[in-house]
């Protein structure tokens, strides 16, 4: 697995980013400013960059440029200081991936890294055997190399997002940002100055001037993620900005041009809830110049065997374990699966199951920490003495990740890949008890 390069001239933010990097599971290399992170990159291929602003010698503007001209589009993280809006604009137009405004938690800092490592895999691997997802990329990649606004539909899970990042990485576009707005996760009163941003005292709360995620894309692409969950009425002010190219900042006396590439995805039918009028139709034809269909995973029964081998790969380097494969009753297992969570179900499974294994090979009983599916039921046939070393393998696992998050349900889950509910479920069944966070 590549390091991530940490360039700041502050040794305490030094090894305190390269502690929480060590954290997450990455190796970490640090370089005090930019020129030093220029003679850091020349030997060692980085995963990713995270870099100060201001720093002596060359700062990390300056050190982006020459990222950006040597290496293309190597993601990086630039850390700004609070206040300095105008300077995190600039980086985004100059290709940074995303950038952190001090003081910032560490919390923050650990979804921005996880967030960037995982889309960054996903533009480098779109894993497929499946002639439908075959003939999906191809014209994938000649739609790319156009500017046409495309709506990316299917049920969830399925790598939507994916796609989306795939049809930047193809275009003209790629060195600019891509910047994704969850549109299901933003609160619907936030929603319009997360997009369109909004002046310094325009409405309570507005202490400074907050550029929305259409400017920071400028040059690029961005993608709305889920734009089925948009309200109505910022849907007419999402069509206006898609005809006009242009934005009005909340607050603002003047409209701001833009040249950023839209991108949507759905898990809705937004044909039927157009013409059931629970989605804009004007919005919904504006938006579909070019659909894409994403196939669920029970449709790509070609693609389950090779996406379980890179999940495999993956976990296992992460977690630092030795485990090579499966076993052919786990991979018959998970073929006869169902998958309603498509791929991100798939992964969730593989992860418990690198988790649970003690060997080489991921066995069926690797994959028993939620409530068994029928497919497991079918196919698990140990005695009852296997199935109290299961459950004992499996406790064991939860109550070493709960001490190891201090507690935290919410944390614990996402590490283990379930919902918070079976991590309180399992304490109840152990009579065990962390108080919630």
């Amino acid at each position: 697995m590549k390091p991530i390069l940490v360039v700041d001239d502050d040794p305490q933010m030094r090894d305190a980013l390269r502690e929480a990097i060590q954290r997450l599971g990455y190796e970490a290399t640090v370089a005090e400013n930019g020129q030093d992170g220029l003679i850091k990159m020349a030997g060692t291929p980085f995963a990713m960059i995270i870099t100060d602003m201001k720093m002596p010698r060359m700062d990390g503007l300056q050190f982006l440029k020459e990222v950006r001209r040597r290496v293309g589009n190597l993601p990086v993280l630039v850390i700004t200081g609070y206040g300095t809006v105008e300077n995190a604009v600039e980086t985004m137009k100059e290709g940074a991936t995303d950038y952190l405004m001090k003081p910032f938690s560490f919390d923050k800092l650990n979804a921005k890294i996880s967030s960037i490592m995982e889309s960054t895999a996903a533009d480098r691997e779109i894993i497929t055997g499946n002639p439908k997802m075959v003939r999906l990329l191809q014209i994938t990649r000649d739609v790319a190399a156009g500017d046409t606004t495309v709506l990316i539909y299917g049920e969830s899970g399925t790598g939507k997002e994916l796609i989306a990042r795939y049809i930047h990485g193809q275009s003209l576009r790629k060195l600019k940002p891509f910047v994704a707005v969850n549109c299901a996760a933003i609160p619907e009163h936030l929603m319009e100055s997360e997009l369109f941003g909004h002046e310094k005292g325009s409405f309570t709360g507005a202490t400074d001037k907050k550029p929305g995620k259409f400017e920071l894309a400028n040059d690029g692409t961005i993608l709305l993620d889920e734009i089925g969950e948009m309200p109505m009425g910022l849907q007419a002010k999402l069509l206006r900005v898609l005809q006009e190219r242009e934005i009005d900042r909340i607050g603002g006396k003047h409209t701001i041009p833009i040249n950023t590439r839209v991108l949507a995805t759905t898990n809705r039918d937004l044909r039927k809830e157009a013409a059931a009028g629970t989605f804009r139709e004007d919005l919904y034809y504006r938006l579909s110049v070019f659909p894409l269909h994403v196939p669920p995973l029970r449709e790509r029964p070609e693609d389950i065997s090779l996406l379980s081998e890179y999940f495999v790969k993956k976990f296992s380097a992460l977690l630092n374990k030795e485990v090579k494969g499966l076993t052919e009753d786990a991979l018959s297992f998970l073929l006869r699966n169902e998958w309603r969570g498509n791929i991100r179900e798939l992964e969730n499974a593989l992860h418990r199951a690198v988790l649970l294994s003690r060997g080489q090979l991921i066995d069926i009983s690797d994959f028993m920490l939620d409530e068994p599916t029928p497919a497991q039921k079918t196919s698990l046939h140990a005695d009852d003495n296997s199935k109290r070393g299961i459950k004992e393998m499996e406790r064991d696992l939860i109550m070493k990740t709960l001490r190891d998050v201090n507690g935290n349900k919410t944390k614990a889950a996402k590490i283990l890949g379930v919902n918070v509910r079976t991590i309180r479920n399992k304490l109840s069944e152990y009579g065990k008890n962390f108080p919630d966070e």
